[in-house]
């Protein structure tokens, strides 16, 4: 792969994350992230999602951003002619961000590392097989259910089981908190039990207090 960017703009955005090689489509219509976005054609096409921590009710403050996010690149790009720009981001390789760049630039840059993610880059295919999913999808598919969430389950089970981990990770209707924790996961074996860990949080309150909607 080409060579890795030292800094990238960041897209901070609540309870939204991507993982390596998944691909999903942003609006984008803010001005300081149409600027981030004419900036990074321009260049290498690189964007930085991360989340921001939970803020207080004060507006005028800058959140917080988690130390650890998830670069993707342009490979879809389209002006929709009122302002808006239609993109699709392709997850590439997790970061660390080492500092915040202090620019004039309305949106936010940062400095990175993505020294403990290589492993991201990798096309070896992780050894898991779907019968390991079985549980979680059962649970899953009862707490999507439940949280008014269509998923069309069959064509995620003709896509990789990668592909499928990561994209009920990224549907999932989890806390900001509990998709960090996701995307923190070493690799897919891990990510997997921390779904099911999350999920068992999950099922426990759904037989115990009637009250969760």
């Amino acid at each position: 792969m080409e060579n890795l960017p030292k800094k990238i703009p960041v897209f901070p955005l609540s309870n939204f994350i991507i993982f390596p090689k998944t691909t999903v489509p942003l609006n984008i219509f803010e001005p300081r992230y149409v600027d981030m976005i004419n900036d990074s054609m321009k260049s290498n096409k690189y964007i930085g999602m991360v989340q921001p921590k939970s803020k207080n009710n004060n507006d005028n403050t800058v959140p917080e951003l988690y130390e650890i996010g998830c670069m993707g690149k342009i490979t879809s790009f389209k002006d929709m002619n009122d302002g808006r720009y239609l993109i699709e981001l392709k997850g590439l390789i997790r970061f660390q961000i080492l500092k915040e760049i202090k620019s004039s630039k309305k949106y936010r840059e940062c400095e990175i590392n993505f020294e403990k993610f290589q492993d991201d880059l990798n096309d070896k295919k992780e050894n898991l097989k779907f019968s390991d999913l079985e549980l979680i999808f059962k649970d899953l598919k009862t707490l999507f259910e439940r949280r008014g969430f269509i998923i069309n389950w069959k064509a995620l089970e003709k896509q990789s089981l990668d592909e499928t981990i990561n994209a009920l990770a990224m549907a999932s209707p989890f806390t900001l908190e509990e998709k960090q924790i996701l995307l923190e996961a070493k690799n897919l074996d891990s990510r997997k039990s921390k779904i099911a860990d999350i999920l068992t949080t999950y099922t426990y309150d759904q037989y115990n207090n009637n009250t969760i909607q």
